[in-house]
């Protein structure tokens, strides 16, 4: 006997609905595409029914709107490249889908959102840049032009850096020679960069010797203050050699940029650092300051409807000590605040593997790293940096007119002692009871 029509499931109810009619499922009225039943139905009063009723739940018809909505975004017909593009154009006419539209979107949410004058933008430098000339090529013009207000690196970038700012050649090699000769004829590899072990390695080491047992580094120093004292340095070097802007370091002391390392004794510079303490050198490095001083930049970026961006290139150490300034001050500090407001990354990390390097900006939100009412605006460009980093330059001073220098390293006390006083206020102490 053939099933009644009040018996089959209402409107909006799952395709594969359980009721039957005359062993014919739902679902199979549904297949029609709206335009016709199986000849089971051979009554015709109850065929119209059934008409009615598929006609008025079919997918399609319903989900016009959300249909026209889903295809009305960018057509993707770009123009022909005619070979006389600049590197902008050909970003936002050509790089529409996969990984190159995660750079467009990278670049844009860069310009257009992050270079606004009240955004703070912090950067972590990871993985073997400044050899392969991304200092002076790259990060040196981003400083210089405003774009970067405080820097989190490891310290083999910063190392490295030196070499440039010392004229000591680097030179494009091969991957695939013998290391093993490599190593008998004094030559070091990284990758397919090349460099002297004693005419650029050796010869770095003992400038940064020279370095440290000056004066001012003697006593208890930030990372921020090593790496300004070492810029100052980097500078005159630059100028004694009669080079244009090479180093990061020199960049960073003219521009007042804080430059931080997390991991200050993972590099040449601190190996240097730890030999001196063989001859009595009294410099201290203080990673704990460090924290504080990060924190206090972030809590200053979110005071006054100013906002707080991170540009992250690579992942590892750098990457976390630049977003842990968020949770340092909402969890530890118990000072209130939402997270960086803008997330980029460009990582060829997965997210799979549970290391932080590959960690999203949304698995970030469950952390307090970032606002979660700003996850829209993070991108993660999955790319090597070598790549994407000068694509970002290019497209950053063609799009964008230079920003006035923050010079946040000359008011790093100010933003500490703003951030001790709020935590002792809210703790129950009074600022002046700490001094």
């Amino acid at each position: 006997m053939v099933g009644a029509i009040d018996e089959l499931p209402p409107t909006g109810a799952a395709y594969f609905g359980p009721k039957t009619i005359h062993k014919t499922p739902v679902w199979a009225i549904r297949q029609t595409n709206c335009a016709g039943l199986p000849s089971v139905f051979e009554n015709s009063r109850i065929r119209r029914s059934l008409e009615f009723f598929a006609m008025n739940n079919c997918p399609r018809r319903n989900h016009k709107s959300e249909h026209d909505m889903l295809l009305s975004g960018r057509r993707i017909l770009p123009p022909g490249i005619k070979g006389n593009e600049s590197a902008a154009d050909l970003i936002d006419q050509c790089f529409l889908a996969y990984n190159a539209g995660r750079l467009r979107e990278a670049v844009q949410l860069f310009t257009r959102k992050m270079l606004a004058s009240d955004v703070t933008v912090g950067i972590s430098l990871a993985g073997a840049l400044t050899p392969a000339g991304l200092g002076a090529s790259c990060i040196v013009p981003l400083i210089e032009a405003g774009f970067v207000d405080w820097i989190v690196s490891t310290g083999a970038n910063l190392y490295h850096d030196l070499h440039f700012a010392f004229n000591y050649k680097l030179v494009a090699g091969d991957f695939r020679y013998d290391d093993r000769h490599l190593h008998e004829v004094g030559v070091v590899r990284i990758y397919d960069v090349l460099l002297s072990l004693d005419e650029c390695l050796i010869e770095t080491d003992r400038r940064v010797q020279e370095m440290l047992v000056r004066p001012e580094f003697q006593g208890r120093l930030t990372t921020a203050e090593l790496h300004h004292y070492m810029g100052k340095y980097a500078a005159e070097a630059e100028e004694q050699s009669g080079l244009p802007h090479v180093s990061v370091l020199a960049a960073a002391y003219r521009c007042g940029v804080p430059v931080y390392t997390s991991s200050p004794g993972d590099s040449t510079i601190g190996m240097v650092a730890a030999a001196e303490r063989f001859r009595n050198s009294q410099l201290v490095l203080d990673p704990l300051a460090d924290v504080n001083e990060t924190a206090a930049i972030y809590y200053w970026s979110k005071q006054e409807g100013r906002r707080s961006a991170v540009v992250i290139f690579g992942g590892g150490s750098p990457k976390n000590f630049v977003l842990q300034t968020a949770p340092h001050v909402t969890d530890i500090l118990e000072i209130e605040t939402k997270g960086h407001d803008y997330f980029l990354q460009f990582t060829d990390a997965r997210p799979d593997t549970g290391g932080l390097s590959g960690a999203t900006p949304q698995e970030a939100v469950s952390w307090g790293k970032v606002d979660p009412d700003r996850v829209p605006d993070s991108v993660v460009c999955y790319i090597d940096s070598t790549v994407a980093m000068p694509l970002l330059t290019s497209y950053a001073l063609t799009r964008c007119s230079k920003r006035p220098l923050k010079r946040l390293f000359e008011r790093r006390e100010e933003f500490v002692r703003q951030l001790r006083d709020e935590f002792l206020r809210r703790h129950g102490s009074s600022p002046q009871a700490s001094e």
